[in-house]
């Protein structure tokens, strides 16, 4: 149903919550009570003067009357209808119900919004509890204090005749792991403190290098220039990265930032990468540089430049993610293992076979995305010495996308802890996400 066609409804809604009576309001505006009942219903065509007239009376802008809800809550009430296979059937109604119950529609509307963010906040903090170190340290020192605490009061309680030497050892241990007990509890607060405060904590090196480069959108302005500045400046000029080894971490980063911004300049590879639909193989053969550093440069192009977010993922040869760039509704975590099926293990498995796969996260609103994915071994120390990997995946929503995929896409998850898939070969855990959360 049209929106237009849905003014009587809100005028009714609208008369009925000022407490007005049909036979008033239509005395007020020169109309008979029998043909607002016609409006009322939506029978009747309605605007110019008398729209304007209504809306007077009942003290709101005609725009109201005539223009509905707002985009925003049918979208949102639409998203919600789709997790449930019954609510599809009464769709065609929604803005009809929208209309006549707006209240009810932005309660329902706050409620499913509500519901996604409270999601999002299970995923992250079961994702921290499970896998922060500075966390599990923390709880363990807290844990043992106790228990040394509990065990000498137990002593001091149950037996009648200590000497007094040694009642005053116990007192001054008791004393000794209480102040123990309250900095540990101290040094925990202030951690969880300073991670709600910010969305990265700084616990390790890596997260100060993920918070400086979030902040910056993943994209160092001053690399691109002609005249850029050095690394190593770049780095003295950053306060947020504190601790020296961030600081060597990030001038890596940048060092292989330069690089990569001098061999694919940035506006010449953001026109070639629109104009090959973002196709990392021909990107690469046309700038003559390998999958790696086009994936790189594509995860750093401004989102105004490549039209979507690029998401990026590394890992090293023991699966461990190394880097870390999101991408919206494709959550990468930060503590976990990931998902044992994205195609960044299976590249790892087949080192210098690039992987193209279209996958698919499960969730409240599944997003389709294709996964780039190459793993290319090297010699640090020469052919003498061991051999080292490094696998890499490319995120690109699927929209951009130049290429056509016919191939079903791949379910997928974050990590199997909170992922809501119900049945999964590769899964190592039980999730604690259910699909009707």
């Amino acid at each position: 149903m049209a929106r237009s066609s849905l003014t009587g409804s809100r005028i009714r809604e609208r008369r009925n919550m000022v407490g007005r009576k049909q036979a008033d309001l239509a005395r007020a505006v020169g109309i008979s009570p029998s043909y607002l009942n016609l409006i009322e219903h939506n029978r009747r065509r309605i605007g110019g003067k008398l729209i304007n007239d209504i809306a007077r009376e009942l003290g709101v802008d005609a725009a109201a009357l005539t223009e509905g809800a707002e985009a925003e809550l049918l979208n949102t009430l639409r998203e919600a209808a789709a997790d449930h296979d019954r609510a599809a059937e009464d769709l065609p109604r929604l803005e009809e119900f929208v209309g006549r119950f707006p209240g009810w529609a932005r309660l329902l509307s706050d409620t499913r919004r509500r519901a996604v963010e409270l999601e999002h906040s299970v995923e992250v903090l079961s994702d921290r509890m499970t896998h922060d170190p500075f966390l599990s340290t923390s709880l363990h020192e807290v844990i043992s204090t106790v228990t040394a605490i509990r065990s000498t009061a137990t002593i001091l309680a149950e037996t009648r005749d200590i000497d007094p030497e040694w009642r005053d050892r116990f007192h001054r241990n008791m004393a000794e792991e209480s102040a123990r007990l309250a900095e540990s509890a101290e040094a925990l607060v202030r951690y969880l403190d300073d991670a709600s405060a910010t969305d990265i904590a700084g616990s390790t090196p890596q997260e100060e290098l993920d918070g400086w480069l979030r902040g910056r959108g993943f994209h160092i302005a001053e690399l691109e220039r002609t005249l850029a500045l050095e690394p190593e400046t770049l780095v003295n000029r950053s306060p947020e990265l504190q601790s020296a080894a961030a600081r060597e971490m990030a001038l890596g980063f940048l060092e292989r930032y330069r690089k990569d911004a001098e061999q694919m300049p940035l506006n010449p590879f953001a026109e070639a990468a629109t104009a090959t639909g973002f196709d990392p193989a021909a990107l690469s053969l046309r700038f003559g540089v390998d999958l790696t550093a086009v994936f790189r440069r594509l995860a750093t192009l401004p989102t105004e430049l490549a039209g979507a977010e690029i998401g990026l993922v590394t890992c090293d040869g023991s699966g461990t993610l190394t880097f870390r760039k999101p991408v919206e509704d494709f959550p990468l975590p930060r503590y976990s293992a990931a998902c044992p099926l994205w195609p960044l293990y299976q590249a790892l498995s087949r080192p210098m076979a690039p992987v193209r796969r279209r996958v698919e996260i499960g969730g409240r609103n599944p997003r389709g995305f294709v996964a780039y994915a190459v793993c290319q071994p090297a010699q640090p120390a020469g052919f003498d010495g061991p051999q080292v990997l490094e696998a890499a995946m490319l995120i690109l929503p699927l929209e951009i996308v130049g290429a056509e995929i016919a191939e079903p896409p791949q379910e997928v998850g974050t990590s199997c802890r909170i992922c809501p898939r119900a049945v999964c070969a590769a899964r190592r855990e039980p999730s604690i996400m259910a699909e009707a959360f």
